[in-house]
């Protein structure tokens, strides 16, 4: 039976800390700005080379490139943790600091000239734009640990990671649609004005009550704030060894890894393969990925944390992976069929659903896992460790494309989760809470994990 959240107003207010309502309404608005510079970057970007011509070596090392900043996170954390405007809360001066860079670097990649004969002024404006992409990315999640209860994590989780695919769909989709009928620029550029909107939220909306809404005007640090505040590096890292070291932490640092290989695989095959592989052009392209993709969104949205919450997090983990597993190993012995829309239209609405599921499993475990001591630099190395794994998996698309046919990559990616779901039963996220708990329990310096007994 679930527990009721209690102490928690459910109408809309000021505070993420004391407000069921504010807090998704926040966070999901946070992730949809997420989703914008991932559905223009790694699917309208290159559906759109693919469709001129340009080959899947050129368009997988553009994508490794821009996916390469996200690996940054384990070291912008810290520095997240390390200091702050803490009168404006602990991470709230670094989301509205990522939103801005954000915007300033989206204008910026519209101004690179000749894009589709300039892959290297590409690569270096997408740097630009993913690099605060994770910036915000840290900040958002820092927050998110902090402030969503336990018992919220799961749902929230649903929420957050719905909406982020629903931005990057509507991303995907418009960005297309403006590249095709007004240039890359003014696409590129329009999308600066939807973070700017978003930007809104975290500027309107506080961590704590009594914090300031902005440096000039009045408030203070709450006292929670100052007492998880962490003055010294040595600290930081002391304690981010700490935890990290604990069995299911180093197990979950392994799958998510190598989860983030199969997604930087799947995401940079799929615009190659349906367009110059199936033959499809950018536009249509971009219109079914974006329907899948909200499809998967709204159901994530809709039950995804929710089943989490209710069956558990290692095992609705374990069926998503036997289920990508079996869809990819299916469709890659269906070759006679891949000319057949309807076909190719299920995997990808599959892979969409599945995708979405598997994050909000994924990413909840990860939460569950931190410790609020350092909640930002171990919910950000997770992160960085699976997007590590989406730029090394990005690369190796372009070599597996150039020596093997379709069917073999197919094949390759379908073992990466037939691994995880062994990998992930080693997971035992209730001796890893009692041993963290006691960490917040037993003085810094004397705090040794307690023995726990099967």
């Amino acid at each position: 039976m679930k527990k009721k959240i209690t102490g928690v107003k459910t109408r809309l207010g000021r505070n993420l800390t004391d407000n069921a309502v504010t807090r998704y309404f926040t966070f999901s608005a946070l992730y949809t700005a997420q989703g914008i510079p991932e559905g223009i970057t790694y699917l309208a970007m290159p559906a759109w080379l693919a469709m001129n011509g340009k080959s899947a070596m050129e368009i997988a090392a553009l994508v490794s490139m821009m996916l390469i900043p996200w690996s940054f996170k384990i070291l912008i954390a810290p520095l997240m943790d390390r200091f702050t405007l803490l009168s404006m809360g602990r991470k709230r001066p670094w989301v509205i600091f990522g939103q801005l860079g954000l915007i300033l670097s989206f204008l910026n990649l519209g101004l690179v000239p000749d894009p589709l004969n300039n892959l290297s002024g590409l690569m270096i404006a997408g740097f630009m734009v993913n690099f605060f992409g994770a910036f915000q990315d840290v900040a958002t999640d820092g927050m998110a640990v902090e402030v969503i209860p336990r018992e919220e994590q799961a749902r929230a989780n649903g929420l957050m990671w719905g909406s982020k695919t629903i931005g990057i769909s509507l991303s995907l989709i418009i960005g297309t649609w403006l590249i095709n009928n007004f240039g890359f620029s003014v696409a590129v550029s329009s999308l600066a004005v939807e973070v700017a909107i978003i930007m809104i939220f975290p500027i309107y909306f506080k961590e704590r009550p009594g914090e300031k809404l902005l440096p000039w005007t009045s408030g203070k640090a709450s006292i929670d704030s100052k007492k998880t505040q962490l003055r010294s590096w040595k600290h930081i890292f002391k304690s981010l060894y700490k935890v990290v070291i604990l069995k299911s932490s180093l197990v979950l640092c392994i799958g998510i890894f190598l989860l983030g290989i199969m997604f930087g695989l799947v995401d940079t095959l799929l615009p190659i393969f349906s367009i110059q592989e199936l033959g499809w052009t950018n536009s249509y392209f971009s219109n079914i990925l974006s329907i899948t993709t909200v499809i998967g969104g709204f159901s994530g949205m809709l039950i995804g944390g929710y089943l989490v919450d209710y069956f558990g997090k290692i095992k609705m983990l374990t069926l998503y992976l036997v289920l990508i597993t079996s869809i990819i190993t299916i469709f890659a012995f269906m070759t006679n069929l891949w000319g057949s829309i309807y076909v190719v239209i299920a995997f990808i609405l599959s892979y969409s659903v599945l995708y979405t599921f598997l994050c909000i499993a994924v990413f909840a475990s990860a939460m569950h896992l931190c410790w609020k001591t350092v909640a930002a630099t171990q919910f950000a190395l997770y992160m960085a460790l699976s997007n590590m794994g989406r730029a090394a998996g990005a690369g190796l698309l372009g070599i597996l494309k150039t020596n093997f046919n379709w069917e073999i990559v197919f094949l390759s990616i379908s073992i990466i989760p037939f691994i995880l779901i062994i990998i992930i039963q080693f997971i035992n996220l209730r001796k890893h809470r009692i041993i963290v708990n006691s960490f917040d329990v037993i003085p810094y310096k004397m705090a040794v994990p307690p023995v726990i007994k099967n």
